[in-house]
């Protein structure tokens, strides 16, 4: 989808350029028939990626860091074409400050729905992916991480001051993609990269625009995936 003569995933990789840590930027896509054109914009656009499993994306993702090697993981999700890099960042920061497994600033969620990152090392992505059974955390990467503090050292990031997570910045439904849409028309031709800041003042000026997404719970994804776990188990 298109906002601003530019797609959802394009928004979201100039974001994530403007980061001062992400050293490279990797689409993990699945080898289904419809993603192809994923990865012809990956082509185009010179990113790379890889093709993987629909279902079990911790799969997909630890195939993919073993592919190209990697270390460290920042995982941001292509329906937050909002994404802050400052916010990013400050994740990131907070992760190579100290000896973690996993960094995010969603295990207590505090910013708005859209702003979503996650930094773990790839020994933590390798153990999750050898020893989660439930659909739930497959389906999702990282579930199974944060639900083991024991084995795994944690951390979040919350937002300075007030609590922002009732907020919807994320594009899962029409209403989301009109929301962005009117963000995008009111900031986009003068800013280019626009803050959170500057999404916050445009609501304050315009309160009426947080009703077009309202009511829509956060994680529902997540909630469903849940669901299934007793109905499914992924077979590696």
């Amino acid at each position: 989808m298109i906002i601003k003569g530019e797609t959802l995933l394009g928004h979201l990789i100039k974001r994530i350029k403007v980061s001062r840590y992400v050293t490279d930027i990797i689409i993990s896509t699945t080898t289904n028939k419809i993603d192809d054109s994923i990865v012809e914009f990956a082509r185009e656009r010179n990113v790379r990626a890889y093709r993987g499993s629909e279902e079990d994306v911790l799969d997909r993702f630890y195939k993919t860091a073993m592919e190209y090697r990697l270390r460290t993981i920042v995982r941001v999700t292509p329906d937050c074409p909002m994404l802050d890099p400052g916010v990013m960042d400050r994740v990131i920061s907070k992760y190579l400050s100290g000896d973690y497994d996993y960094v995010s600033n969603t295990i207590k969620p505090t910013y708005p729905d859209g702003f979503d990152t996650e930094v773990f090392s790839f020994h933590a992505l390798e153990r999750a992916w050898r020893e989660a059974k439930r659909y739930s955390e497959r389906e999702h990467v990282t579930p199974y991480i944060v639900k083991n503090p024991k084995l795994f050292r944690l951390n979040n990031v919350e937002k300075n001051g007030e609590d922002l997570s009732w907020m919807r910045f994320t594009v899962d439904t029409p209403e989301d993609y009109e929301f962005v849409s009117k963000i995008f028309e009111k900031l986009y031709d003068t800013k280019g990269i626009f803050y959170m800041d500057d999404i916050l003042e445009i609501l304050r000026e315009n309160p009426e625009l947080c009703s077009i997404n309202k009511g829509i719970s956060r994680n529902e994804g997540y909630r469903i995936s849940l669901q299934k776990d007793e109905e499914h188990e992924i077979n590696r």
